[in-house]
């Protein structure tokens, strides 16, 4: 399966994230990751394990839901709670950093951010109140600025 040629860069990234943490980005983790790089919205399991079973025989949910197990916690992907879909994320810092993400409810784009001090002012709020925040993303839908234009 060929990816574009923005996709495969990121694909080698990732694979020497990953073996700079001493763990596989095997040939359908990397299969995996590649479709979802290669979307520009986010994509579902369900859409993932259509694709895969046009070059993988025996492609199952369980398999691809490992797939994105393993993505996830190597921080390679985020999912979208509000969307039960799937975004890529090949950051060059820690994979466990904090990530707020704006969907345009228009074209479905989404665009990650990566605000250190929002992050912050919600660990301290949680902090006043006696919680420990052990995971955090703030999905904010709208309208982008591209489709707010026509």
């Amino acid at each position: 399966m060929g990816f574009s040629p923005r996709t495969e860069t990121l694909l080698s990234r990732a694979n020497v994230i990953c073996e700079g943490r001493g763990v596989r980005l095997t040939d359908l983790r990397r299969q995996v990751l590649g479709l979802i790089l290669d979307r520009e919205a986010p994509t579902g399991a369900y859409d993932l394990l259509d694709q895969l079973r046009g070059t993988r025989q025996g492609a199952a949910p369980p398999t691809v839901y490992r797939a994105l197990e393993f993505l996830q916690e190597q921080g390679l992907v985020h999912k979208l709670e509000s969307m039960a879909a799937f975004v890529g994320c090949i950051a060059d810092e820690d994979h466990d950093h904090a990530a707020q993400f704006l969907i345009c409810r228009t074209c479905g784009k989404v665009t990650e951010l990566e605000d250190h001090e929002l992050a912050h002012a919600l660990e301290d709020a949680a902090k006043r109140l006696g919680f420990t925040v052990a995971k955090a993303t703030i999905e904010a839908e709208g309208q982008c600025a591209a489709c707010a234009a026509n």
